[in-house]
């Protein structure tokens, strides 16, 4: 649909918006647009490196319990009972 657009359509394009915000505004109206992508391309990069973060952390928390030995088991020592305190 938009790929059969030649040079012909893109001036002729360019021409309308001209006429419909003025000269004045085009410098507005391509530093808005140009923002607006740099936006947009910003949040999908951010979006990638979110999404590749959490393929990580779920590839490491389901290697975590293999690589994990067998920990010896705790000795339980017991200690002395305290003597109560006798006052004189």
């Amino acid at each position: 649909m938009f790929g059969s657009l030649g040079f012909t359509e893109l001036i002729l394009i360019l021409f309308i918006v001209l006429i419909i915000f003025g000269a004045g505004k085009l410098p507005q109206l391509g530093e808005g647009l140009g923002k607006a992508i740099k936006g947009f391309k910003k949040s999908v990069h951010e979006a990638d490196a979110i999404e590749a973060e959490a393929q990580a952390a779920q590839q490491q928390a389901t290697a975590a319990p293999q690589a994990i030995p067998a920990a010896p088991a705790a000795q339980v020592v017991e200690q002395p009972a305290a003597q109560p305190a006798t006052h004189a």
